[in-house]
């Protein structure tokens, strides 16, 4: 070994602090840091409150473009049915809702017998649509939707 070699090896030196306890340190010190600019920022929340219960406007045109796109086979959509839009509670809170009754085709081309649907709306917006529970579509009153029926084909993109 050389004179060089043993040098090295007695004036090679150790970290005084393991690098995770570093790395920990920064990390504490910029959490402390990011909080405390937050304390002192007293701005309101600017954003405005959300108005559930809105009343959809435009429901059947709404529904249309929408179920164009959700049903297998939009053509030949028989005995269409809806409801005007009504508020109720749907589970816990009063939502805005439209029911919906049609015949459609099935992907093989069969017909699948009259079904209910619940479109419920959310700040006028169409959230969900599922197969209708009993109560709020039952004493409904409905009304034709020759428009439904006369659904084609989205084009393709």
């Amino acid at each position: 070994m050389s004179m060089r070699a043993a040098e090295y090896k007695t004036t090679s030196r150790k970290p005084s602090k393991p690098p995770i306890v570093c790395a920990l340190v920064l990390l504490t010190m910029l959490g402390v840091g990011s909080a405390g600019c937050s304390l002192f920022d007293k701005t309101p929340d600017k954003t405005p409150a959300v108005d559930p219960n809105i009343p959809p406007a435009n429901t059947r045109t709404g529904l249309l473009a929408f179920l164009q796109n959700q049903l297998v086979d939009p053509v030949g959509v028989r005995d269409a049915y809806i409801t005007e839009p009504a508020l109720q509670p749907i589970g816990t809170e009063p939502r805005y809702f439209v029911c919906v009754r049609y015949n459609a085709k099935d992907g093989y081309g069969q017909y699948t017998g009259s079904r209910d649907y619940i479109a419920i709306y959310f700040n006028a917006k169409l959230t969900q649509y599922v197969p209708a529970p009993a109560d709020p579509c039952r004493s409904a009153a409905y009304q034709r939707f020759p428009e439904l029926e006369a659904l084609k084909k989205p084009a393709p993109k």
